[in-house]
């Protein structure tokens, strides 16, 4: 209600550009003082973010999965399969072939900045999805059979760039990376905590995880989030039976 105020005493004052910033103004507060704290988030989101066009997504994804590849400095048969197989079965095998064309054209011209991908990708995608494209990017380096050191620190850093918070990233490590704490870490909690924080976090991650939170036509997205959905339940069945929680 107070974004509409705002838009109305902004036209008064200054037309439409008073109208625009009262508006966004009073959507902040509308915000801050209305029902949750989510609405100056969505406002902000709706000015600053635009989606990615599906050729730009294909051909940044590939970007990525080829710095992830190269990362180890050998570039893995089985890793290369992995990614033409996705890309085959996603698109068809003629499309998935002008994509490498493009790629590889693109490749050619200009050096492959991480960075910038991401940079790129964040404006435009939402955090739901940039968690999903981190779990396709380590299965691409588990594909050979093991995740070496230099991949989780390329991936590591994909992360930073892409603005995925350090417990997110542990947590998506944790489901390619076995270690007798995984499942907590799975669920971002410590070992000690209670029962009843256990039980909080699996909620809080199985929201986070939901495959219906990732809105997006990318098949390796959407099974990336359907996966990592059935690692979150996993890991609390795991704590349940070691604990005997109900």
């Amino acid at each position: 209600m107070i974004k509409w105020v705002g838009a109305l005493i902004g036209f008064f004052l200054r037309g439409l550009s008073g109208a625009i910033l009262g508006f966004f103004a009073g959507s902040v507060l509308d915000g801050l003082f209305g029902s949750n704290n989510q609405g100056a988030r969505t406002v902000f989101s709706d000015f600053t973010r635009q989606s990615v066009s599906p050729a730009d997504f294909e051909l940044n994804l590939l970007s990525l999965c080829s710095i992830v590849i190269k990362a180890d400095g050998q570039v893995s048969q089985s890793e290369m399969d992995y990614v033409r197989q996705y890309f085959v079965s996603t698109y068809g095998k003629e499309k998935a072939n002008a994509i490498f064309r493009t790629f590889n054209e693109i490749n050619k011209k200009r050096e492959i900045s991480a960075q910038h991908i991401c940079n790129f990708l964040t404006q435009r995608t939402r955090y739901e999805v940039r968690l999903q494209l981190l779990h396709f990017l380590f299965g691409i380096a588990q594909a050979d059979g093991r995740v070496t050191n230099p991949e989780i620190n390329k991936i590591r850093e994909i992360a930073r760039y892409l603005r995925v918070s350090l417990s997110d990233f542990e947590s998506i490590m944790a489901m390619f990376i076995k270690s007798a704490d995984n499942a907590y870490k799975i669920l971002e909690i410590e070992k000690s905590a209670s029962n009843e924080e256990v039980k909080k976090a699996y909620r809080t991650m199985a929201k986070k995880y939901h495959p219906d939170r990732v809105n997006t036509q990318n098949e390796a997205i959407k099974n990336g989030a359907e996966e990592k959905f059935k690692q979150v339940q996993l890991a609390y069945e795991t704590i349940q039976k070691e604990r005997g929680i109900g």
